[in-house]
């Protein structure tokens, strides 16, 4: 058995003495590094629901000119806002980013779901949110003539056939921002992965 002078450290408690700032350093650089890459992805999915939101209030403005419906502005434009937010960001979570976080999605069907994340509920959910709320309004307040029977679509289609074209600037940027988004994405899942292997 060795035997240690007094006052100096066996060498256990030396080498305890030097892990512990190591060990902590890395611990906080690793939190750190975690806290940036969930902040970035929190953003990202945000911005996703922003943008689904601003899509819904651009189809609202464009089915209120086209029926003629000015009543219930408040009412139509917050729940045009907050719906396709909502669904746009509960939708990605759950079809994107989860997907994701079990690691079992390739890049290309990343790219592929938060490009029909971004169609249905950026664009499609919001445009007929907006048609169905605006043109339930012209109805009851009778800003535009009723249809007639059995030729109902036709009828509204014709109606806001010039003004609906509008509504491919909000298709294509929102798009476009969810194939961005979703690459955006799997690179930050790609590179966290590499890391803690």
């Amino acid at each position: 058995m060795a035997v240690y002078p007094p006052g100096h450290p066996t060498p256990p408690l030396r080498d305890a003495n030097l892990r512990r700032p190591v060990i902590m350093d890395i611990i906080e650089k690793k939190i750190e590094y975690l806290r940036k890459e969930k902040a970035l992805n929190i953003r990202g999915t945000v911005l996703f629901g922003i943008t689904a939101g601003i899509s819904g209030i651009s189809a609202n403005l464009v089915f209120r000119k086209c029926l003629g419906v000015n009543y219930d502005t408040l009412k139509t434009f917050t729940s045009l806002a907050t719906l396709p937010f909502l669904s746009s960001v509960v939708t990605y979570k759950l079809f994107v980013t989860d997907a994701l976080y079990t690691g079992n999605i390739s890049k290309e069907n990343c790219v592929l779901r938060s490009f029909l994340v971004s169609l249905l509920c950026g664009v499609l959910h919001p445009t007929a949110l907006a048609f169905s709320k605006n043109a339930r309004l012209a109805v009851k307040y009778q800003t535009v003539p009723l249809p007639p029977k059995g030729r109902v679509i036709l009828h509204w289609v014709l109606l806001c056939q010039t003004d609906i074209k509008l509504m491919i600037i909000p298709l294509i940027f929102h798009t476009s921002f969810g194939l961005l988004n979703g690459l955006t994405h799997y690179m930050i899942y790609e590179s966290t992965h590499e890391n803690h292997m």
